[in-house]
Parts: structure tokens; C-alpha cells; sequence
């Protein structure tokens, strides 16, 4: 039965061993599209994160998906067009029961207005990364990602520890909202910076914020006292960052990381301008949209401006993801591009090896199968400190959101591997219920995305966005449960074409063959693709792992 949801009554988290489809690949996609929901930001509107990531188009779009998935058989395949679904085709049982493909427009319409205005009529939708592809898995997904690139930065500037070290960032929703926990999970003193005091509130209820300062003195105060006996603490802060990072510059102080996460990829229904407030802002997203644009722009600048003084005075200063670079330039700062894109600074060496952000749901809603699924991965990678010491950290700090769920940054062959048993663990009975596997768009084959994933690539290949339709096709081609394209990223503009992917655990044959074509050919297109672009890192990966790479010369 579907347990009761405290924070959004009226979409209750699934679960249950009752099947409502015909079978448990249908039960488990639908499953999915209901637990995004669950953990939403605005689940009355669709949207899941990132102001306008949608489940669906619309509520009959809703309706209609809800209707398919129960009705359907398992030799036909439901066709979605940027959450709407489209056609219920006859195919076969090794096919997709669903591919979609979200907020793809032709090159040069590609843009942000063109966007806004397909949307307005309801001809498109943005799917997000894993909004669209119900995928999410609640904030646990980014606490996971930005933990490991702080440690990553604790290894290359802080002799591998963040004790008695300040973190300063911005953005405490649905993605940004993961930071303060990530931060004081990897031991530093984080000051977190949020416009909207109701989102402050929320991370705080939960546990993620420590403490909420009523002020900047009182903030850094209490950094400051933190750092000074190197205490693990997340403060936030309820201001602008456009306001709260120069004014930390202009009084001298320099944090030891500088980062951002606010919405400054949508300068409309996401990023607010400094000296507006969130009523005014809401006005203009109806009458001026093109002066909010303009106003957050400007605004960013500002707030970039800062963020590269406080590189200049030594600070550890990256993009994590949110296009406030590219929207820092476009408004004027020539030389935001000197801040890095966390992908390059941070985590290539192991995109290069398709290590990356691996993730399961337990459909049953119980919380015992992970903890045993943990277990096993504990059991079966006792070598692998990033993911041992994870599963540790998410026992102790991560709560559920949704189906409980778990992520790790595992790699070809392992991720096969630990499927694969969890499959055996299903068809034994030792598991409550079936589990689905996917992983972030943001993977080693999966995304072209020139100012993210694949800024500065060895071969200066950035912009070719060949490699997550080849991965796509091949998903596909391996027997994979749903399988999405998604393009649009910062601004809705043409920034990003990416791939997801999901595959389930039922305890079949049928399940454990599914797994062992898509995972494997998943990952071995994450080896071939940065080895093609001359990465010995990945050409070694490529030898041992067996992965069918066909290098020319």
C-alpha cells in the first residue's frame, strides 16, 4: 500500500506488493513517475525541481501515462514526446515498454525564448536530467555528487581533510538543497545562501541546515567559531548572494571553497535579481519577462564578479552545474570562464573510467531492502573506498525521500555485477519487493554538455552531442526497461543533449538478462567515448575491461 506523504499529502509514496499493471515492469515505471511526484518541489504543477523539470506536460498527459502503463503488455512500447504520450506501439517483449524524449528543438531555435513560447502553448516540456525520466531519487542524489567533489577538492588542496575549512555557496532547492548536508557529511564549516526563507525553513526542519543566522554578522560569526575548533556545521542564510558574496569579499574574507547552485540557469522562473522580491519577481514572469531576464543577468554578474575576487585571493572556485558562467558572460563579465566547471577540475579521471553516480530504488517502499542491498555492495567492494565509505556516510546522514533509494559512484563491470545479484536477491524472496536501476544523465557516455560534462575535452570534441543518441540507440538495442533523450539544460537553451536509462530487477531470467546487456553496454560506451577523445586513462580502461573500443591506427 502507498504510505502517507507528510509533505505533500495528496501524492502518497508508492510501495506495497500489490501489482496494478499487468506485470512488474509496467508496475515498476509507474511506480517511478509517482515517487518523482512524491518528492517535488510542486507536485500541483507537475514539477519536480529546477522551477520548470516536469513529470509530465500536463495533468491529462498525467492521466493518460497512468492509464497506458496499467494497461499495457509487455510486447508493446508507450512513445512520450516531451511528456506527452504519443503512441502505444506493438514491438516485443525484449523491447522498451517506454522511450521519451524531452525539450529536444532544432539548432537555431534552440533558444530561451523559443522555449518559453513553445511551453506557454503547451507543445513542450523540460524534462530536467532525471525529472522527466523519473528517475529522481529526492535530494540524496546531489548530496552524493557534491560529497565527492568536495573530497575531491580536500584531496588536491587540503591534504585530504575539510576540517576547520569554510564553504561558500548559494541555492537551497531542489538540487542546491543538498549542499549543506554534503558539506558538513565531509566535515567543513558550510554557510549556505537562499533568497527564499520558506526554503531555508525546510532544510533546516529536515535536518540538512544545522543552524539558520539571522544575519550575515551572526553567520560568519559562527563560522568563524566553527572553524576555529574545525566543527562540521551548515548555516544558512536568507539574503541574495548577489548581495551576500560581495559584501563577504568587500569586508577581506576569503572562504576556502566558492561555489554556487541557485537556479541561475533560468533567468525567468528560477534565478531572483537582487532588490526584487519573490512577489515581484512572480509579477514579472507574467508582465516583463524579458526585464526579469535582463535584471537576473545583471545580477549574476555581480554575483560572479564576486566569486572570481574570492578566486583571486586564493580561494577554491568552481561551477557546479548551473550555467552562472555562461550567463555571467553573456551579461558582460568577460572572464567568467577563469572559474572551472567542476567536471573537468574535479571528476574526469573517473568519468574517464565510466565511474560515475549509479542509483537504485526499492519499489517495494521498504526501507530493509536497501539496507541489505548495502550490505552487498559492502560485501562485494570492500576495496573501493569512495563507495564503502559512502554506503557508511548515506547510513548514518541520508535520509529517504520517496521509495527509499541509494546512489553510488560505481563503474563498468561493477555496476553489472551488483545488479545482477540484487536480481538473484529478488528471485530468492530476500528482497520485499523488485528494484529499478538507473543513473544520473551526468554520466561518463551519457551527456554532451560543452560548459559541463564535456567542457574542454582532450580532442576539443565538447559540442558533439553524437555520443548520448549513439547511447540512446544502444539502450535500446540491450533490452532496457525506459530509455529518454533530453536536451535544453541551463535556460532551456540548446546547452545539453543527454540519455537515461532504467532497467529493473524483477527476479527473472528476463530481468537479469535485461541487466547484463544495458548496464554493461552503458558503461562500455562511457570507456569508448572518452578513450576515443584520447584519454589514456580510459584507453587503459578500455583493454582491461573488454569493452569492444575499435581505436584507428
Amino acid at each position: 500500500m502507498p504510505k502517507d506523504n507528510p509533505r505533500h499529502p495528496n501524492f502518497p509514496i508508492p510501495g506495497g506488493p500489490e501489482v496494478r499493471a499487468k506485470g512488474w515492469r509496467q508496475e515498476a515505471l509507474l511506480r517511478l513517475m509517482e515517487n518523482v511526484l512524491s518528492v517535488g518541489e510542486d507536485p500541483d504543477n507537475l514539477v519536480v525541481y529546477a522551477a520548470l523539470g516536469k513529470a509530465a506536460r500536463n495533468w491529462p498527459s498525467h492521466a493518460m501515462i497512468v492509464k497506458t502503463l496499467l494497461e499495457m503488455d509487455e510486447n508493446q512500447t508507450l512513445v512520450i514526446q516531451s511528456g506527452k504520450p504519443v503512441g502505444l506501439l506493438k514491438t516485443h517483449a525484449k523491447a522498451p515498454l517506454v522511450i521519451m524524449a524531452n525539450c529536444n528543438i532544432v539548432g537555431q531555435w534552440a533558444k530561451a525564448e523559443v522555449f518559453y513560447e513553445l511551453e506557454r502553448k503547451g507543445l513542450i516540456c523540460w524534462g530536467g536530467l532525471t525529472a522527466g525520466a523519473w528517475q529522481y531519487i529526492g535530494s540524496q542524489g546531489v548530496i552524493q555528487g557534491t560529497y565527492e567533489i568536495f573530497m575531491r577538492i580536500a584531496e588536491k588542496r587540503f591534504a585530504g581533510s575539510l576540517a576547520g575549512r569554510f564553504i561558500l555557496t548559494a541555492g537551497l532547492g531542489g538540487m542546491g538543497g543538498a549542499q549543506p548536508l554534503a558539506g558538513r557529511m565531509a566535515g567543513a564549516a558550510i554557510l549556505v545562501v537562499d533568497i527564499d526563507a520558506e526554503r531555508a525553513r525546510k532544510r533546516h526542519e529536515i535536518g540538512f541546515l544545522d543552524e539558520i543566522a539571522p544575519d550575515l554578522d551572526a553567520a560568519l560569526a559562527m563560522i568563524d567559531e566553527a572553524v576555529a575548533v574545525k566543527k562540521a556545521i551548515s548555516i544558512g542564510l536568507v539574503g541574495n548572494a548577489a548581495d551576500i558574496y560581495p559584501e563577504i569579499a568587500r569586508r577581506g574574507i576569503t572562504p576556502d571553497i566558492v561555489t554556487d547552485q541557485t537556479s541561475a540557469h533560468d533567468l525567468v522562473y528560477g534565478y531572483v535579481p537582487k532588490g526584487m522580491s519573490l512577489a515581484e519577481v512572480k509579477r514579472l514572469r507574467e508582465e516583463g519577462p524579458a526585464q526579469l531576464m535582463a535584471a537576473s543577468r545583471a545580477s549574476i554578474a555581480d554575483h560572479v564578479r564576486a566569486m572570481l575576487t574570492f578566486q583571486g585571493d586564493g580561494a577554491e572556485v568552481f561551477d557546479n552545474g548551473n550555467l552562472i558562467r555562461t550567463q555571467a558572460r553573456e551579461g558582460g563579465v568577460a572572464n567568467a570562464f577563469d572559474i572551472p566547471i567542476f567536471t573537468e577540475a574535479y571528476l574526469r579521471p573517473l568519468f574517464s573510467e565510466a565511474i560515475g553516480p549509479f542509483r537504485w530504488m526499492a519499489l517495494s517502499g521498504e526501507a530493509s531492502d536497501i539496507a541489505r542491498i548495502d550490505d552487498l555492495v559492502l560485501e562485494m567492494f570492500p576495496d573501493n573506498f569512495i563507495v564503502t565509505n559512502w554506503i557508511r556516510l548515506a547510513r548514518e546522514n541520508v535520509p529517504f525521500e520517496g521509495l527509499p533509494a541509494r546512489i553510488a559512484w560505481l563503474g563498468h563491470g561493477e555496476r553489472t555485477r551488483l545488479a545482477v545479484a540484487v536480481n538473484d536477491l529478488v528471485a530468492k524472496g530476500e528482497l520485499k519487493g523488485p528494484v529499478t536501476f538507473s543513473r544520473d544523465h551526468l554520466d561518463a557516455g551519457a551527456m554532451a554538455h560543452p560548459n559541463i560534462m564535456t567542457e574542454n575535452m582532450k580532442d576539443g570534441s565538447d559540442a558533439i552531442a553524437d555520443w548520448p543518441l549513439i547511447n540512446a540507440m544502444t539502450m535500446c538495442a540491450s533490452m532496457a526497461d525506459l530509455v529518454v533523450i533530453h536536451s535544453g539544460g541551463g535556460g532551456y537553451a540548446g546547452y545539453m543533449t543527454s540519455a537515461g536509462v532504467t532497467i529493473i530487477a524483477d527476479g527473472t531470467p528476463e530481468g537479469a538478462e535485461r541487466l547484463e546487456h544495458a548496464l554493461t553496454n552503458d558503461t562500455s560506451l562511457g570507456i569508448i567515448r572518452y578513450a576515443d577523445a584520447g584519454y589514456e586513462i580510459a584507453e587503459e580502461a578500455a583493454q582491461r575491461g573488454n569493452v569492444g573500443y575499435l581505436p584507428l591506427g
